[in-house]
């Protein structure tokens, strides 16, 4: 949600919707070329300023020190009227950010390149952070919440921004902006099978319980999206490899309290971390990007990657 604000905030300053539309091009990192990247960023704007390039996935490719050269080289090259935009998803852990460390090659060139480059930083809000989120983006829309409808919604949908905007204007809309939503509008209309089920699941992998495991998955995906399913399965063991990294370095509960800011299912998270080693959830979390990557690369099915981590994790 804040990337894709930020992206509309650039597109609107463009001026005309159609001349920006004409001057806008999107690529995958994954896909493009050099010669795709060179031909987009190099390239004149047509009847405009500037032309605005996003780039997602940048990295993908970029796994060498040859390439970062080049792709340092390219970034130097850029002209004035191109705006490159770079979308990296990164994991933000108690410690920093997974990917773009100061260390990161990519980051060591961005002090060198001065105020042509801004980092802008789109962290997700934290469990504490959620239920504010929810009820601005409901007044930003027009219409309020409760506090205990905001909060029952956040249970629900995690962190996970965009699902929780697609959930506040269905809920707007079924009070057409005319009451405060309230608790018992978010039992009747969202859909259950967020993170507290999903919690059960991972417990269920954590026994090794394969049929419990299967039960639970099969259940799951009746009431909830494979996409979005997968995105809180990786939540929750991104969440757990965190935990665990705190109790391995001697922290406790309260320790993980304060560095995630929320008391909810607190005790339960740190009692499921503590059954993984945390050779076990590094393993998962690597297994988790590489499903991730098969699925967004029609490599796999989601539905079908699903099916193949649990009977991995179990067996």
């Amino acid at each position: 949600m804040a990337v894709e604000a930020f992206i509309d905030g650039l597109v609107s300053r463009m001026g005309d919707p159609s001349m920006a539309e004409l001057n806008t091009t999107h690529l995958d990192g994954r896909l493009a070329s050099d010669e795709d990247i060179r031909t987009a960023t190099l390239a004149m704007p047509f009847l405009s300023d500037r032309r605005l390039v996003i780039m997602a996935n940048p990295l993908a490719r970029l796994n060498n020190p040859a390439s970062h050269e080049r792709f340092i080289k390219l970034l130097d090259g850029l002209p004035d009227t191109t705006a490159l935009v770079l979308v990296i998803e990164d994991h933000l852990h108690y410690r920093g950010w997974d990917v773009l460390k100061p260390e990161q090659w990519l980051m060591k060139w961005v002090p060198t390149a001065g105020k042509r480059v801004l980092v802008r930083e789109c962290p997700l809000p934290g469990a504490r952070e959620m239920p504010g989120w929810i009820i601005k983006q409901a007044q930003a829309a027009g219409g309020k919440f409760t506090q205990e409808a905001a909060l029952a919604l956040a249970d629900h949908t995690g962190s996970d921004t965009a699902l929780a905007a697609q959930e506040i204007d269905k809920l707007l809309t079924y009070v057409n902006s005319q009451r405060p939503v309230e608790m018992d509008d978010v039992a009747l209309l969202v859909v259950t099978g967020g993170p507290v089920n999903v919690f059960k699941m991972v417990e269920a992998l954590a026994e090794r319980n394969s049929r419990q495991s299967v039960r639970l998955l099969h259940a799951l995906l009746a009431e909830t999206e494979p996409s979005h399913l997968f995105g809180l399965i990786v939540r929750q063991f991104r969440f757990l490899l965190q935990i665990r990294e705190i109790l391995d370095e001697g922290g406790d509960q309260n320790q993980v309290v304060r560095e995630f800011k929320s008391l909810t299912y607190a005790s339960q998270y740190v009692s499921q971390a503590r059954r993984f080693t945390q050779a076990e959830l590094d393993a998962v979390h690597h297994r988790l990007l590489e499903l991730d990557e098969a699925i967004k690369t029609s490599q796999v099915p989601d539905e079908l990657a699903l099916e193949l981590l649990v009977a991995e994790i179990t067996h």
